[in-house]
């Protein structure tokens, strides 16, 4: 039977990190079967992830997108300027867009402690979803993969539930095992503050972030939930559970009409 919904769909990815721009990992990986995935299936597809340090940009042929640049996004009353630089993956049709600002992605020159995680991680999640404004580009789905990509969920529900661009879309947050590299600041909802998020509005939450509380925060804003590594926690599922979210176990590493099912799903 067809997957009649979700056919030639428009979905969104938001990706930590994607093969081949960085070394391969779990997640890399998954940024990049993903997205090839949904457009073997016939989806029309966009694809972000952060320029981090480590990427070579003469080596992956990134280049600057004028047009879509020059934007800055306040955190904590400091303007950050916001760079988008885009390059194709060899051997395939897919475009990648970079969130790239020094300050955030370019770290551990010197091996100096990472103390932003959340910071970065809002900065990122702002900085797509501003991008995708000015692309005019309205997604079907949004599938949100690692943990820096977990704010987007919260801010295209709660603060962009008026944009056009991404408010039509259903969201689905993939878990993985991998941990953030160091721990989260002490005032992170005083950085995600923004339009109609306020601290109080997230009172619910524990004032000390950690990655399983930035997990419900993208959970309670998310249509679908995705098990994408093996032996994720049950915790997620009774996460999912009380929120109305659907929930996918673990489908091995042969996921492709799994995921598209259950993007699917999510229409019904």
């Amino acid at each position: 039977m067809p997957l009649h919904h979700v056919e030639m769909k428009k979905i969104l990815f938001i990706n930590h990190e994607i093969t081949p721009y960085v070394a391969d990992t779990e997640l890399s990986l998954m940024g990049r079967k993903a997205p090839q995935n949904a457009q073997d299936h016939g989806s029309e597809i966009r694809t972000f992830m952060p320029k981090w340090g480590e990427i070579n940009e003469r080596r992956g042929q990134l280049h600057e997108v004028q047009r879509l640049s020059g934007m800055n996004i306040v955190i904590n009353d400091t303007d950050h300027p916001l760079i988008i630089k885009v390059a194709s993956i060899p051997q395939t049709k897919i475009q990648v867009y970079f969130i790239d600002n020094d300050e955030y992605f370019f770290k551990n020159k010197n091996g100096e402690p990472i103390t932003d995680n959340a910071e970065r991680a809002i900065f990122f999640a702002r900085g797509v979803i501003e991008t995708m404004k000015k692309l005019r580009w309205s997604p079907d789905v949004i599938h949100c993969q690692g943990w820096m990509s977990y704010f987007a969920p919260l801010y295209i529900k709660q603060a962009y539930q008026d944009e056009p661009a991404v408010n039509n879309a259903k969201i689905v947050t993939s878990i993985f095992s991998r941990e953030p590299n160091a721990p989260f600041e002490n005032d992170v909802k005083q950085r995600i503050a923004f339009k109609d998020i306020t601290v109080e509005s997230l009172e619910k939450y524990k004032d000390q972030f950690t990655l399983e509380e930035l997990t419900r925060l993208a959970i309670d804003n998310s249509d679908g939930v995705i098990a994408a590594s093996d032996g994720i926690d049950s915790i997620y599922k009774n996460m999912a559970e009380e929120v109305g979210a659907k929930y996918l176990d673990y489908p091995g590493e042969d996921f492709g009409d799994a995921y598209y099912k259950f993007y699917d799903s999510l229409f019904e």
